[in-house]
């Protein structure tokens, strides 16, 4: 690209979470040098500006107005990663997904930002019917119905460095118990996504500024979670063994759980969303976004083997 496009700035709000942190190392190698990251997360911001200490990062929750729309004043593109994906109380989930949203939608009219990518998520198209798909649901409309130039991209469970919610949090209790539980069988299959293919994907988009269209961004490889559990285990070297619990003992656990942690890495919603037996559209997106597909054992082996981010990517 030439310089002066790679110049242009680029605003990431929620960019310290998974997504984010993948994509700033992306842009960064394909050249890019004007990022601006605003995020309520302070350790995971620290992180980031650690790794990255020449970006601008903000510590703002989006959910209330103040002075980071400021930094919306001169923008070229904004990627939309602020969400919240996990717990019980639905209040987080209408400030960081529906409220955030708002406010984010009026800074790019306010300052007439050109181009957005919204990251919306695969649960819009479920059968689950929890806060996060509801406040998903919600956020794509908001962005559809805002006029702006757009593109909503719609992934499914994401895995990669930097994981705090699904596969790295796994991984990490899996180092620390003697016996990891699987619900049931654990034939419940999904179609998990490489965040570095997606963040590749969102760069894609910055480049091209295609707009106007919704696309599934969906894993190619369709893999039970028995087998996705397997795979973490030969790849961290983990000795813990995989012992199946009825499906109805592990929900009640998870319930328990939620009694005494107000944020738990996995609730009794999402293993429903686990056992949904959703399918979701699968598109040629190498193709439309010329990404090369990372197979599922190679990404894996990278999330939790790489040798650049692999240690700073284990404190998220």
């Amino acid at each position: 690209m030439p310089a002066a496009a790679l110049a242009r700035k680029i605003i990431l709000p929620g960019g310290a979470g998974l997504v984010g942190q993948n994509l700033v190392a992306i842009l960064k190698r394909q050249g890019y040098r004007n990022l601006v990251v605003i995020d309520k997360h302070e350790a995971n911001l620290a992180i980031l500006q650690r790794m990255h200490p020449e970006l601008t990062t903000v510590l703002a929750d989006l959910a209330d107005p103040g002075p980071w729309e400021q930094h919306f004043a001169g923008a070229d593109a904004v990627v939309m990663l602020q969400a919240q994906i996990g717990g019980n109380d639905p209040l987080p989930f209408v400030r960081n997904n529906l409220t955030a949203t708002a406010n984010i939608l009026q800074a790019i009219g306010r300052h007439a930002v050109p181009y957005t990518v919204h990251i919306s998520s695969s649960v819009v198209c479920s059968v689950a019917d929890d806060h996060y798909t509801r406040t998903k649901r919600g956020q794509e409309q908001m962005v559809a119905d805002s006029g702006i130039a757009a593109v909503i991209l719609r992934p499914t469970l994401m895995f990669g460095w930097f994981d705090r919610k699904h596969l790295g949090w796994l991984s990490r209790f899996m180092r620390k118990v003697p016996v990891f539980p699987i619900p049931g069988d654990g034939r419940y299959m999904r179609q998990p996504l490489y965040a570095g293919d997606f963040a590749s994907i969102i760069a894609s988009c910055l480049r091209s500024r295609i707009s106007g269209q919704r696309y599934n961004i969906t894993g190619l490889e369709k893999v039970d979670y028995v087998d996705i559990i397997a795979q973490i285990k030969r790849s961290t070297g983990a000795r813990a063994r995989l012992l199946h619990i009825p499906y109805g003992l592990f929900r009640l656990l998870l319930r328990t759980w939620a009694l005494f942690d107000r944020d738990p890495p996995f609730t009794a919603a999402q293993l429903q969303a686990l056992v949904a037996h959703d399918e979701f559209e699968v598109i040629d997106w190498p193709g439309i976004f010329a990404v090369r597909p990372t197979p599922f054992a190679e990404a894996i082996d990278a999330t939790f083997n790489d040798p650049e981010y692999g240690d700073i990517a284990l404190e998220f």
